[in-house]
């Protein structure tokens, strides 16, 4: 049988790149992780996969969890599944994680908002923070 290369790909085999992959090591464990899509309000700049989200309660975006909001936003509901920016206006569609486990050093907190208190705050909604001690599955 005869290789076939299409658009320099072989066909039954994967294909393979340049680019070097580096994990960012935000997943921390086997945890069943759900996905949604969520609005996120503009002006917020560039948000990085991990941030710890808030719903402002009042229009339903989501903005960077911060301990000193008072708009809904200080209670952590999500964590953010890619890098958006948000600095020309709202980004609908953004992709969260709404459950999941998660490495606490990778996540991105808001101003104020501790490692502790998110960890608190996310365990309800089946979202762990946890310390990566390995990369070995424990189970």
């Amino acid at each position: 049988m005869s290789d076939s290369i299409t658009n320099g790909i072989y066909s039954q085999t994967p294909g393979t790149f340049d680019a070097t992959f580096l994990p960012d090591q935000l997943i921390a464990g086997p945890f069943q992780r759900v996905t949604g899509n969520v609005t996120l309000a503009g002006s917020n700049g560039v948000l990085l996969r991990g941030t710890v989200l808030g719903a402002v309660t009042a229009s339903g975006k989501y903005i960077p969890a911060v301990s000193a909001a008072t708009d809904g936003s200080q209670n952590p509901v999500a964590i953010l599944a890619d890098t958006y920016d948000t600095t020309s206006g709202d980004v609908v569609g953004a992709g969260v994680y709404l459950t999941g486990e998660f490495n606490v050093s990778a996540v991105t907190l808001g101003s104020g908002l501790t490692a502790a208190a998110a960890t608190t705050a996310l365990r309800p909604l089946s979202i762990f923070l946890k310390s990566a001690v390995s990369a070995a599955d424990p189970s």
